[in-house]
């Protein structure tokens, strides 16, 4: 399999963490239960610890679809491909606006892929890079010859799974289910692979649904499809519950894990691309797997855009000459699930 072209379309409007912190000043100042100042204060101290900056939101008049359109042409046009050689379109990722039919119907329609078939894989922030091993798996055992991976992760509008509700803080103990909301960008990409059968690619998966309590957003009813969690719903129902730290935490030795099972000279490697959930934490991780001259990270410019990040640095890479064809790149993800992936391939 082939990787010829992957494109990132973010919105216009600049949110610094500056913003963040009025935001939730404004909104937490009626009822807040404690020191707002000095919880204000500490989130701060928290998103500068784990590198936070800026990220792309929505801005008047953006749409989610017209964002996902270009970068689809841009990535038809970079792969000098026409829209009815694309014959697989897989809509991944979170943020969506149909449960039915899957959002990847009403992409092809935007786009122009009338040839292609279509379907959705949701797997968190892992979506996007489950989604590059079933096409992977497809080109190798069917008929597919070009397939076009697409998200658009923007649930940051005003009445959504984000805002305004979890920046109305109720007390300081609030912020272990909410912190990384504050972190949270948004984007859409849209990667194109073609089968290849002279480019091998490598993934690893390991699986750790016991800790699946810890990062959600659950629909309504939900409780008749889990065992029970106090961690659940921690935010109410419909909206984003993330315990951020304890993640981190309780993953970093699977997230090892699998890193070793890749069997890749680290020495060849010319990039590697992880999960934008925190710039300090991938750092660290990288720079003890012997790879931390070759991340390339975008949660400074973008924040953490679930499961765009990956294709997205991607993209950022190509365009800065950080990762040219030929050369070896590494991809890494740690996502709700939880689950631990990674990859390789050459560009």
């Amino acid at each position: 399999m082939k990787l010829r072209a992957a494109v990132a379309g973010l919105p216009s409007r600049t949110v610094s963490n500056a913003d963040i912190l009025d935001m939730i000043a404004e909104h937490s100042a009626e009822d807040f239960d404690g020191d707002l100042d000095g919880t204000l204060r500490t989130i701060d101290s928290y998103l500068r610890y784990a590198g936070s900056q800026d990220r792309c939101w929505l801005d008047d008049g953006e749409r989610p679809i017209d964002l996902l359109r270009g970068a689809a042409k841009t990535a038809l046009a970079q792969a000098d491909m026409r829209p009815e050689q694309i014959d697989l379109l897989i809509y991944t990722g979170i943020g969506r606006g149909f449960v039915e039919p899957g959002g990847a119907y009403h992409s092809a329609a935007a786009i122009g892929l009338g040839n292609a078939h279509c379907f959705d894989l949701l797997d968190a922030c892992m979506s996007w890079t489950r989604a590059l091993q079933v096409t992977e798996s497809l080109m190798r055992t069917g008929p597919y010859r070009a397939a076009m991976i697409v998200n658009a992760e923007f649930s940051l509008r005003e009445g959504g799974a984000v805002v305004p509700h979890l920046f109305r803080l109720p007390n300081a103990a609030a912020l272990e289910s909410r912190f990384p909301a504050y972190t949270l960008g948004e984007g859409s990409t849209a990667t194109i692979l073609t089968a290849d059968e002279h480019e091998p690619w490598e993934f690893h998966f390991a699986s750790r649904p016991d800790l699946a309590p810890l990062c959600n957003v659950p629909l309504a009813g939900y409780e008749g499809y889990c065992d029970p969690s106090d961690k659940l719903a921690a935010n109410g129902v419909g909206y984003f519950t993330s315990f951020g730290f304890e993640m981190h935490e309780t993953g970093l030795a699977d997230a090892y894990a699998v890193f070793d099972r890749l069997a890749v000279d680290t020495e060849k490697v010319a990039a590697l691309f992880t999960h934008a959930s925190s710039k300090r934490y991938w750092q660290m991780m990288a720079d003890q797997v012997g790879l931390g001259s070759a991340i390339h990270h975008v949660y400074q410019r973008t924040g953490n855009i679930v499961s765009a990040s990956v294709p997205a640095a991607i993209a950022s890479a190509v365009e800065q000459g950080a990762l040219l064809p030929g050369d070896r790149a590494v991809g890494w993800v740690g996502s709700a699930g939880m689950s631990f992936a990674v990859f390789s391939f050459v560009l």
